[in-house]
Formats: C-alpha cells, structure tokens, sequence
C-alpha cells in the first residue's frame, strides 16, 4: 500500500465514517438511516461490507435492530430504486435464520421478475419512490439497487431464474448507457427517444455499476456463466474509467469535465470497484494504483466526527451537462457507504 495509505489510518477512518452512520440523524432526508428508499439502502449494503471485510461484532446486530426498526414500511411502494434496502436481507436470514428475512426476500424476488416495469428493451424501467415519473428510461443506478439483490437471492434461494434476470440486466445496462466514443457509460438512456437524454458521463452514474458488477459476478458464480461479451464490456468500463481519473486522485462530477468540482462518493465507488476487480482477476494489479490515489484522496475529506464531504446531492438525469455542476454537496448516506466500502475493501490490502 502506498507510503500514505497506512493500514491503520484506513481503519480508524473506516470506524469513524461507520459511527457517524450510527448517529442519530432523524429529519434528514440524506443521512437518516430510519425510512425505506435507496439512500439508507446503501447505507446498509455498506454497513454489511465493513463487516464482511472486518469482521466487526456489532455490525450484524446493528443490521437486525435496523431492519426490526423498519420492516414495517418495507413493500408500501414497490419501486425499482428502493429495491436497494433487500439486498441486505439474504445476509439477514442466513446471520438469524429468521423466516421473514427469506420470505420477504422471495416475495420481492418474484415482484422483480414478474411485475417491475420495464422498457422496451427489457430493461428494468427506473421507479423511484418520489411523485415522478421516468418512463422508457434506463439508470446505471439500478445496476446497484435493484439488480445485485437478485444475485444475492440467487446464492440464498438457488434458484436460476434470478441468476439469469441479474445477467440480463447487468448486460441489457452496459450496452445501453456504454459510451462508444469513451468507453464509460452515460447516466441514462431513453427507449422511447433512442437517446442518451442529456448525454452525460456522470461520474456517480458510473460508480454504481463499476462496484455493483464485481459483487453480482462474485454472487453468480457456480449457477451462471456471464456472457464473455458482458465480462469484457465491464472490463472497458473499468479501463476507461482510470484515464478520467484526474491529478488530485478524483474524478469530477462529470467526468470529461476536469473543470467541475471532484466529487467524493463517485470517486470512492469507481475506486473500490477497482480493488474488487483486480480482487477476481477482472483487472490487472497495476490498477489498484488507481485506487490508492483516489483513497489517498478522499481520506482528508473524512473530517474527525466521521462525516464525508464532498458529496454531491441526489441527482436525477438532468435538462443538460452544465446541470450537474450545480448540484449542492452535502452529507448522505449514499457517500458514508460508497466511501465506508472503499475504505472497507482497502483493510487487508498491502503493497
């Protein structure tokens, strides 16, 4: 690991971002962790990583008083967007062997497979929770929130109509949004216009699949082979990503635009989905230095209470690029998580 990147200073970083999740933070839309939608869905996906890398007693516990705190608002609104809150729930089950956890899973399971809208292609169409509508349009966002609960519920259940949804989805996302020119991928696609709507490269866009994918192939093996073309396709994703990485160790919120302000959460998941990949062979260890510069990075913009900065604000596909610029940065659990798994990912890691 790089001189800077000290072991011990990632730990006590990664402890003091998981505390400040722990936090009371009732009212706040971006770090209450107390209501059912996808941004306390990354939280806990996050919080259930930090003890699948570290092993932390208290995690599990922590989870279940989550999860016992919140069931009750969990199915009032099926959307695709805050799917992301089940993905915990196979963990859940196999910690307690609780029935709930497996029947709800399966329940959801099957809303997924049989009843979630879609577009045209095929693709899971982005709902949302919010009174709004995006209709024919594919998110990179769902990638993480919906699609890697079905590959967890395929090593739950063994089922293989979930493994086979889950690869037909990653792969339907990636030759959507992939940018020919580029190489990343474009926050969304219209079905219905046949356009990429405001045709940016959102870097937070890209996070979401670059950590997503490793985790649903990790999940899928042994049930499902993944196409070879949908592999080399995350691969140039991937590849292409570090050549946007800027000098400070980031990428700014639109990534071809070095003159947008760099941002925290898209610049932690790019860089842990990188250290995943190299973890399973889908990358070559000479990336991680990649990784390093964006944790080296983003490890001062943890202040001492835990908190990350540098944050930007919920983000639907904007009316144009310059849009995205102007999003407010401010505290979400969104950015604790991405960063926490990061970090999370870099505690075994050394030079």
């Amino acid at each position: 690991m790089a001189d800077q990147l000290s072991a011990e200073c990632v730990k006590r970083t990664a402890e003091r971002v998981y505390r400040y999740m722990l936090l009371d933070h009732s009212g706040s839309w971006g770090m209450d962790l107390n209501h059912w939608d996808w941004v306390p869905g990354v939280g806990v996906i996050a919080m259930h990583a930090y003890y699948e890398r570290t092993g932390k007693a208290e995690t599990m516990p922590e989870l279940i008083k989550w999860s016992q705190s919140n069931l009750h608002l969990a199915g009032k609104v099926n959307v695709i967007n805050a799917m992301a809150p089940y993905t915990v729930f196979p963990a859940l089950y196999a910690y307690t062997q609780q029935p709930v956890y497996l029947e709800t899973a399966v329940r959801i399971g099957h809303w997924m497979l049989n009843e979630a809208p879609r577009t045209r292609e095929g693709a899971f169409e982005h709902t949302v929770t919010e009174n709004v509508k995006f209709p024919e349009q594919v998110w990179a966002d769902t990638v993480f929130m919906a699609v890697m609960f079905l590959a967890r519920l395929t090593r739950l259940t063994g089922e293989t109509a979930y493994a086979k949804e889950a690869v037909r989805q990653l792969d339907l996302h990636l030759c959507l949004l992939q940018d020919n020119e580029t190489g990343v991928l474009f926050h969304g696609w219209n079905s219905e216009a046949r356009n990429h709507l405001s045709a940016a490269r959102w870097t937070r866009a890209n996070a979401w699949i670059a950590v997503a994918a490793p985790m649903i192939f990790e999940e899928l093996e042994g049930f499902v082979d993944v196409p070879k073309e949908t592999v080399e396709r995350y691969q140039l994703l991937m590849r292409s990503l570090i050549r946007f990485q800027q000098a400070d160790g980031l990428w700014t919120t639109v990534m071809d635009r070095p003159e947008f302000y760099p941002e925290t959460s898209g610049s932690a998941g790019i860089a842990c989905g990188i250290v995943k990949a190299v973890r399973q062979g889908l990358l070559d260890a000479s990336c991680l230095h990649a990784a390093y510069r964006a944790a080296e990075a983003i490890l001062p913009k943890v202040l001492p209470s835990g908190e990350v900065t540098g944050v930007s604000g919920g983000t639907p596909i904007m009316p144009s690029i310059e849009a995205y610029n102007e999003i407010p940065c401010y505290p979400v659990l969104y950015g604790q998580g991405l960063v926490l798994m990061l970090l999370s990912e870099l505690t075994d890691i050394s030079a």
